[in-house]
């Protein structure tokens, strides 16, 4: 049987199986799951309860007490503003001179996501990564030469910044099975006010949103062999999913191993996330990454004042890290609501699951024993999907190709309107809101998304039920 065929036999079985679902009525409908013990626990003994704006701020419920220190060091380093050398503030001088934000938080706002500008406005809260073909000395993606890695739109007294960004929209209409129109928007970039020079010919693009900073620790604790576990068994079910990992260089180990954090995966671990945010996003050089952010091209950077070396100390990166580990991921709501338990059926039989797997145990970390053994719900598998030439940015990064894109987690997405005031989603945030999210997906996808778009309008309100639930 051809996979094509295989996709439509999948679609008409589930098509049926929604049916059956559609009729069966709403006291206790035959083929809804119950709710299950702990379900509404996304970070088991972690778990916050607060559906407030700040829901993502709060420390893991079991957090130890050797660690609440560094969590509220960390806090404070993440939230405040670093200025330029030299300071009286000697503890937070050093930025830039090229940076896109002052602090973490002005793009993670309020352990948040943040949202692309408006069509008139360049990027402040994401930011566009850049690359040329090659690879670099770890298989790294191959700067600029002359603009780097990243584009910086801010720069210090007396420093061009490197550019602004401006994304337009260019809408495209289609329909439901039902007849529903929808419309989804293809972001079209432009980089403008160059303050260097030219970029390379053959540069590529790859614009990104700050996502939510919650449940990175318990991330960082499943271990290596569950990732690869779950890769091997994608393969053997032989459903056209087929997630890999992402292989990328540990500066800490000196060694390759699997990314985890990222839109790509390419960070292996939070201390190297954070080192190289440190870095790239604020020009604020650490023992991890102690170069600064500009080229050799840049000469007038090179001839700014530094705030030391390293800017930030091995003691506040530590901090900022343990903070970023054991920020708290709060419960779900209304987890008990026949129409989210109908909604998370329709997950499940659109397959979704095979890449936003619901539940995963992490291992034992000695280090932060509170993230150790316990039973998370982040629905991902952290593993690299072809989502399809519709979400390509062509710009590969270690082993991911530019279709490639790491399985984000689902945990909290339904509180990003309460704690951020928007519902932007992907990568990019073109998506406005979670249905035209799941209407992008392709590649490994398109099956699960021919199903959300063919099934009735009900089906698909409680499939959007149930995500607004996590």
């Amino acid at each position: 049987m051809s996979l094509s065929a295989i996709k439509l036999c999948s679609l008409v079985t589930g098509a049926l199986l929604l049916t059956a679902l559609a009729s069966a009525g709403s006291d206790s409908p035959p083929g809804i799951p119950a709710p299950e013990s702990g379900e509404e626990l996304s970070g088991g003994d972690t778990t916050v309860f607060d559906t407030s704006p700040k829901a993502f701020g709060f420390p893991a419920r079991n957090v130890r007490e050797e660690h609440r220190a560094a969590f509220f060091v960390g806090h404070s380093f993440f939230n405040e503003n670093w200025v330029a050398a030299p300071a009286s503030t000697a503890g937070r001088d050093g930025l830039g001179p090229l940076f896109n934000a002052r602090s973490c938080s002005a793009c993670h706002f309020k352990d948040g996501r943040s949202r692309p500008p408006e069509p008139a406005q360049p990027m402040v809260t994401m930011l566009m990564r850049i690359s040329i073909p090659g690879l670099g000395p770890h298989k790294e993606p191959m700067p600029d030469p002359v603009y780097g890695g990243q584009i910086q739109g801010q720069a210090i007294l007396g420093v061009p910044p490197e550019a602004d960004v401006y994304v337009t929209y260019e809408e495209v209409t289609a329909r439901f099975a039902d007849g529903e129109e929808f419309s989804l928007r293809t972001p079209v970039y432009s980089i403008r006010n160059l303050g260097y020079g030219p970029l390379a010919k053959d540069v590529m693009l790859s614009p990104r949103v700050a996502p939510a900073m919650i449940g990175m620790g318990l991330l960082e604790a499943v271990p290596e062999k569950s990732l690869r576990s779950l890769a091997d068994q994608q393969k053997r079910d032989g459903a056209g999913i087929s997630g890999r990992i992402n292989l990328v260089w540990d500066g800490t180990a000196g060694r390759t191993v699997p990314g985890r954090f990222g839109w790509k995966a390419e960070q292996p671990s939070v201390l190297q996330q954070t080192a190289g945010a440190f870095v790239g996003d604020m020009g604020i050089t650490s023992s991890l990454r102690a170069e600064e952010n500009h080229t050799a091209r840049q000469v007038i950077c090179a001839e700014q004042p530094t705030g030391g070396r390293p800017e930030v100390s091995d003691k506040i990166l530590h901090a900022v890290a343990t903070y970023s580990r054991t920020l708290g991921v709060p419960a779900r709501r209304n987890w008990t609501d026949p129409t989210v338990l109908r909604g998370k059926a329709i997950f499940a039989l659109a397959n979704c699951t095979a890449c936003h797997v619901p539940k995963l145990q992490t291992g034992d970390w000695p280090e932060f024993p509170e993230l150790s053994n316990q039973t998370i719900r982040p629905y991902t598998d952290l593993l690299l999907h072809d989502l399809g030439e519709g979400l390509a940015d062509n710009r590969p990064v270690f082993e991911a190709s530019g279709r490639d894109w790491r399985t984000p987690p689902l945990w909290g997405i339904g509180l990003v309107s309460k704690v951020n005031a928007h519902t932007f989603f992907l990568h990019d945030g073109r998506a406005r809101n979670l249905s035209e999210a799941i209407l992008w997906h392709g590649g490994e996808a398109e099956s699960a998304r021919e199903m959300f778009r063919t099934i009735p309008k009900s089906d698909r309100n409680a499939l959007i039920a149930f995500l607004e639930s996590l």
